[in-house]
């Protein structure tokens, strides 16, 4: 199985950069979306609908802001949807989709922004708290977990081209940075670092400054993965040359 997480900065935008052929050429089978900045009754007819592919969407309460959608092929076992955490502090903001495939619980997150201050740091690491706490009880039940999404930490200092620079900058502070630490102490694994422990690849640059050609970025869209089931990963891979957003695609590739 193939799934692909893409923040695509607003579905609208993208909507005019070749989206729809970028996700025919991806090929997922799931595709998780972050930064949608869309509610339904504002795309035009058919901008939604992907060929060959069922479309969850979780909109933010604010227009234009957040969101996230879930694509998944026509004819997969979905036996489960859930949209939000719990906890309606976040779930306005339209951060999470939970599907159910087999004895897989995939989370399809945008996880929050701390760069407008303090207090949106607070709420940050409180929605990392909840989840976790969410996770810690599906792990109980026996659950393999997959969260995905734009996670907006970069863990450790390989995963951002500037981190001494960056040590006070929302999104490498140090009390967020050891909330991932947390979710690997506590059944997870990263996916892509427990495949490449010394590679350097980002998966989002700043439009300004020739970021992206220069590859001065930030590896902020992961897939942490349930430990016992990390045996099934084949694959991360981090599909930098597909453009349209200041992220690029990153795709899991499982074996069943």
């Amino acid at each position: 199985m193939k799934i692909t997480t893409w923040n695509v900065n607003g579905f609208r935008a993208i909507l005019k950069k070749n989206f729809k052929e970028s996700v025919g050429l991806l090929d997922p089978d799931i595709l998780c979306l972050q930064e949608t900045k869309a509610k339904l009754d504002q795309l035009k007819d058919n901008d939604s609908v992907i060929s060959s592919y069922e479309m969850l969407w979780n909109p933010a309460e604010r227009s234009g802001y957040s969101g996230v959608a879930t694509y998944y092929k026509t004819g997969m076992n979905i036996e489960n949807v859930s949209f939000g955490i719990g906890n309606d502090e976040f779930d306005h903001e339209g951060r999470t989709i939970r599907t159910d495939i087999g004895n897989i619980v995939l989370f399809n997150i945008y996880f929050p922004n701390g760069q407008r201050g303090m207090d949106r740091v607070d709420f940050k690491l409180r929605f990392y708290e909840l989840l976790l706490n969410n996770c810690k009880n599906l792990h109980d039940e026996g659950k393999n977990i997959i969260i995905t999404g734009d996670f907006n930490t970069a863990h450790n200092e390989i995963d951002l081209a500037n981190p001494k620079e960056n040590s006070k900058t929302s999104g490498f502070l140090a009390e967020e940075r050891a909330w991932i630490d947390t979710y690997l102490k506590n059944g997870f694994k990263d996916a892509y670092r427990e495949l490449y422990p010394e590679r350097v690849q980002y998966t989002w640059w700043t439009y300004r400054f020739n970021a992206r050609v220069r590859n001065i970025g930030w590896r902020l869209d992961y897939f942490l993965v349930s430990d016992g089931f990390m045996k099934n990963v084949q694959d991360v891979i981090v599909r930098g040359e597909v453009e349209g957003s200041d992220h690029c695609p990153v795709t899991l590739l499982i074996d069943e």
